[in-house]
């Protein structure tokens, strides 16, 4: 299985300063929706402190927990790649403190620093490499159970 990366310290210590100079100290309340699966993807966050629930709805009303975020966690990466809109929905499971990290001004970051660019790709990569990979065995996990008879 891959290692769980975190995009701070992945960073090497110049890019990751260049980055910083872009961030905005936010927090959310418990219970609260950061965005929702379908919405804009203009934005991202790294998790300070606190939890967020990763989530896909599969009905009107029933919404399934995919992921789960803590302490140095990206949060959002489909500001990253067209069609810019969240492949999921968001919610504090904690109180949050975050990062924010507004895209476009990231982006221009990276045009304007193609090593900074490609390392963000890369870790960003990395990081979506993982969650693929633990959302598997997440549902192999959960389909044994339902073959099994267990829920």
């Amino acid at each position: 299985m891959t290692r769980a990366t975190k995009l701070l310290t992945a960073l090497p210590p110049p890019q990751r300063h260049r980055l910083m100079t872009l961030a905005r100290e936010v927090s959310f309340p418990e219970d609260t929706r950061i965005f929702e699966a379908g919405g804009t993807a203009d934005r991202f966050w790294v998790i300070r402190s606190g939890a967020v629930s990763l989530d896909q709805r599969v009905t009107s009303v029933q919404r399934v927990t995919v992921a789960s975020l803590g302490a140095g966690d990206l949060l959002g990466w489909s500001w990253l790649f067209p069609p810019y809109q969240w492949d999921f929905g968001a919610e504090a499971f904690s109180p949050v403190r975050a990062y924010e990290f507004e895209a476009q001004p990231v982006l221009k970051l990276c045009e304007e620093d193609p090593a900074l660019g490609l390392s963000l790709v890369r870790i960003v990569a990395e990081i979506l490499a993982h969650r693929l990979e633990t959302t598997r065995g997440k549902l192999m996990e959960h389909y044994g159970m339902h073959r099994r008879g267990v829920i």
